[in-house]
């Protein structure tokens, strides 16, 4: 029986990496994209492939709808030619940047900047691979506990993330004829290199967070990727349209 065949946005570090490991880990092969670091990618593809899958790594600017559709091209011929499968039965919208600043000296250039990551981007790339989606694929798009409480100096990307939260409901609901299901996933602090490392690296952020959260810790990337796969999975097929957050039980 062939293999489905994931794509997870920037998925060569951090949330995204993980992501693509535990979806290798539950029988796809993986198509993951890079921004600028390809040795970090092709070292995914060398896990995902010791794992027994299959993986590819391509290039992706999320930034610019400019390249979506050579991507989409690039895409389709990669499903053409190395895969036992023309299409794709899962999307993950991961890939991303962290921003901290004030509400007071946010620019123009900044929140366009967040707009087009984190919004425009997932947007029409996912609308730009809806005909190489499979009828019956997962989309799972990237959110962020930040779109539910607030920390000082995320008015911008938080934002964004609330939107993408109101988008998965609308492409759920439209996209639902073709049985495509849409969730979003919203992750807590995380210990990664994400917005400078912070979590990771500063001792009394940490503690504040751990402080404040059920289990009594902040997340690592591997708390997250297998929510991922399991969306991805026929094990949540009934569930759609949802916001699901994975954050240890943070300020409930």
């Amino acid at each position: 029986m062939a293999s489905k065949i994931a794509l997870v946005t920037g998925g060569s570090r951090g949330l995204g990496k993980d992501s693509a490991l535990q979806l290798a880990k539950r029988g796809f092969d993986v198509i993951l994209t890079y921004q600028t670091k390809k040795e970090f990618a092709d070292e995914v593809v060398k896990e995902i492939e010791s794992i027994g899958q299959k993986a590819f790594a391509l290039p992706l600017d999320i930034s610019t709808t400019a390249g979506f559709d050579q991507f989409a091209t690039e895409v389709k011929e990669l499903l053409g030619t190395q895969f036992s499968s023309a299409k794709l039965d899962a999307l993950v919208n991961n890939a991303g940047i962290g921003i901290n600043q004030s509400f007071e000296t946010t620019t123009e250039e900044t929140l366009d900047a967040m707009t087009n990551i984190h919004f425009k981007g997932p947007y029409f790339l996912t609308q730009k691979l809806l005909p190489l989606l499979n009828d019956g694929s997962s989309v799972v798009n990237t959110s962020s506990g930040l779109a539910r409480f607030s920390f000082a100096g995320y008015s911008a990307y938080g934002a964004m993330k609330a939107a993408i939260d109101s988008l998965s409901r609308y492409q759920a609901l439209e996209l639902g004829s073709r049985k495509i299901r849409v969730n979003s996933i919203a992750p807590g602090a995380i210990e990664t290199d994400f917005g400078g490392g912070a979590v990771r690296d500063v001792a009394d952020l940490n503690n504040h967070i751990s402080s404040e959260t059920a289990l009594g810790r902040v997340g690592l990337p591997d708390d997250i990727g297998s929510v991922v796969a399991f969306l991805c999975s026929d094990d949540s097929k009934w569930i759609n349209a949802q916001r699901i957050e994975v954050s240890g039980g943070f300020k409930i």
